[in-house]
């Protein structure tokens, strides 16, 4: 049987990647306007809606483009979004755990600045 036959295309029309392409478009946009304009939301709100608009672009690559459904292939595709939503949460969680000891582990304290200058 074809994947015509099933019922589903095996690669997408013309339609889904314009969509495709106009969801990854607004979901870069967006969250590039919020840092670039300055806009003046809390940084935990800021952060939350990269991330949420990040994670949410992922899933729009994978179903418009790489053309992953549930229910297609007995089960592998299903397999692959599992996969996909693991490398998802660890992508978000590594870049949440780089930028919050990025701060910590790269500026060098006071106390090291003025000992640093004192030096003979």
């Amino acid at each position: 049987m074809s994947a015509q036959e099933h019922g589903h295309d095996s690669h997408g029309s013309y339609k889904s990647y314009i969509i495709g392409f106009a969801l990854s478009v607004l979901l870069t946009v967006v969250p590039f306007w919020i840092v670039m304009a300055d806009v003046k939301v809390s940084l935990s709100i800021a952060l939350l809606i990269i991330f949420g608009l990040g994670a949410i672009q992922i899933l729009v690559h994978v179903h418009y483009f790489l053309h992953v459904t549930v229910g297609a292939e007995d089960g592998w595709q299903a397999m692959s979004l599992v996969f996909t939503a693991i490398l998802l949460v660890i992508i978000l969680a590594g870049s949440i755990w780089v930028m919050v000891h990025l701060h910590e582990n790269m500026m060098p304290a006071h106390e090291q600045i003025e000992r640093v200058r004192n030096l003979p």
